[in-house]
């Protein structure tokens, strides 16, 4: 049998100072919480299709805390695929991008609508069942707040020029950046988020919403009257949508707190379903 080294003196203050060094090493950094983002797709006539994502989300979500994980938008007999990617996350950013096909939703298609492939409205539509089924965490921009209203049995406006004549613009035709007001609500989730009761954003649409879908509520208006925000009834629930793009260059510099706001619910709730486990 080897003989046991003699404990000395000097190995002694070795392993003090040792523990002494580890007890002063920094502890690790909390691991960012997961936070899902549907990407576009874009789909010429002549050419390749692809998916893509607008930085702007990444940098937001990152921002805010959270680590983005981009969804791509599968096939249809792949979709339940992301039903494992979605239970590690603790929420999901839906993406702006271009017009719903109205005609899923009983409304005629015309010549002002520029509707998204069906391949992405098909993995949007899975993406907002498992939402609504999970009440997982969602702040939708864009056509994704539009989303959320029309998946909680809710209209659109297809064209605010022609439905809403007396609409102000709430967006410029050349393609430059355009900025409006918004009034948020009272006592909403909204009010909590922006701690103001105006704010000034920006704004490249022509849809809306028309009739607010069941469960939901108007969190935000433009001065005309046009919806720019909704929010779940729900108080337990963090279900947000906004019309404009907090995540753009030309977002506000309030507009970072919707983000922060979010991925902290998300945590929240996450942290719940996991302790109810």
């Amino acid at each position: 049998m080897t003989p046991r080294s003699p404990v000395t003196e000097d190995s002694l203050q070795m392993s003090a100072r040792t523990k002494e060094v580890k007890e002063k090493l920094p502890a690790a950094p909390a691991p960012r919480p997961l936070i899902a983002v549907n990407a576009d797709l874009v789909a010429p006539k002549n050419g390749a299709a692809f998916a893509r994502l607008n930085i702007g989300y990444i940098d937001a979500i990152m921002a805010a805390g959270g680590l983005p994980l981009v969804l791509p938008p599968l096939r249809k007999d792949n979709l339940a695929d992301i039903d494992a990617l979605l239970d590690q996350c603790a929420g999901i950013v839906l993406t702006g991008g271009a017009d719903m096909d109205p005609r899923r939703n009983g409304q005629p298609l015309t010549a002002v609508v520029n509707p998204m492939p069906a391949r992405r409205e098909e993995a949007d539509r899975y993406l907002l069942a498992k939402i609504f089924e999970r009440k997982l965490s969602v702040l939708g921009i864009g056509v994704g707040m539009q989303q959320l209203n029309v998946f909680a049995a809710g209209t659109l406006h297809l064209h605010l020029p022609t439905d809403n004549p007396k609409a102000m613009p709430h967006y410029d035709q050349t393609g430059a950046p355009h900025r409006h007001m918004v009034l948020i609500e009272e006592g909403t989730r909204l009010d909590d988020i922006y701690g103001t009761q105006e704010l000034r954003v920006n704004s490249t649409h022509h849809q809306a919403v028309n009739q607010i879908g069941k469960r939901m509520r108007v969190a935000a208006k433009a001065p005309d009257g046009v919806i720019e925000a909704i929010e779940s009834t729900d108080p337990n629930w963090f279900c947000v949508g906004v019309q404009w793009h907090p995540e753009a260059e030309t977002a506000s510099a309030l507009d970072v707190q919707i983000f922060e706001c979010f991925v902290q619910a998300a945590v929240r709730a996450a942290d719940g379903v996991l302790a109810a486990a």
